[in-house]
């Protein structure tokens, strides 16, 4: 499929040289538009690069079930990090498919990631919560949201109640 991608990108990019190259278009506007596919191409990377199943750094859902999580000690350069593959929880319910999310590493979210995973071995199925930090406290809130570090926590997930006859 990424190979898709680019070829499209390849066709769209030399769509664009023909244009520049024989169109009778101001210069201004010949110059805008190679500026607007540059700044394309940086996108769609992006882009491409996320449907290849790489980890997700984006923020993790609020509430999730843990599905799977490996762990990257630090070691010489390299900071460490923390891999989970987890399903969102809305309403109550498991809502979408695993998502890969890659978290930097924590000594407290490496304890509590191995402490879920071996209750997950035992039967016992995991969620998680995941919060914003707050900010340091400095001005108003609108204006100090804090980082985009987020405080997360593993549960054991709740046996669900059966209704009564």
């Amino acid at each position: 499929m990424s190979l898709t991608f680019i070829l499209v990108f390849v066709i769209f990019a030399f769509l664009l040289a023909l244009a520049l190259v024989y169109s009778h278009w101001p210069r201004w506007l010949k110059g805008l538009l190679a500026i607007g596919v540059t700044g394309f191409y940086f996108f769609g990377f992006a882009s491409v690069h996320s449907l290849l199943g790489l980890p997700s750094t984006d923020a993790l859902p609020p509430r999730f079930v843990m599905i799977a999580a490996i762990v990257d000690e630090p070691r010489g350069k390299f900071p460490g990090a923390l891999y989970m593959w987890v399903t969102p929880i809305e309403e109550g319910k498991s809502v979408m498919h695993p998502r890969a999310y890659q978290l930097p590493y924590t000594r407290v979210l490496h304890e509590q990631i191995a402490d879920g995973m071996k209750k997950g071995r035992e039967g016992v199925p995991q969620m998680g919560t995941a919060e914003a930090k707050a900010g340091n406290g400095k001005g108003p809130t609108w204006l100090n949201p804090g980082t985009d570090e987020q405080e997360v926590k593993i549960l054991d997930l709740p046996t669900p109640q059966v209704p009564e006859k």
